[in-house]
């Protein structure tokens, strides 16, 4: 194929010095972010399972008195 590479034309120098580094920010925000909604998932499950084990369910029992 003829002609510049495709770093050496306006678009592909645009695309290595905006649209990647643009790209690796977002996908390390995007890393962020799920890091710390993963500590909050683990957070509401913790509370989840504590407050079900506190939780006491009453036991059916028959009564003692007949029909």
């Amino acid at each position: 194929m003829s002609g510049p590479a495709f770093f050496q034309t306006y678009m592909g120098q645009r695309f290595f010095e905006t649209t990647m580094p643009q790209l690796v920010r977002q996908l390390g925000r995007l890393n962020d972010n799920l890091g710390r909604l993963v500590v909050v998932a683990e957070q509401l499950a913790n509370q989840k399972g504590a407050s079900s084990a506190e939780t006491v369910h009453p036991t059916t029992t028959e009564d003692s008195e007949g029909p």
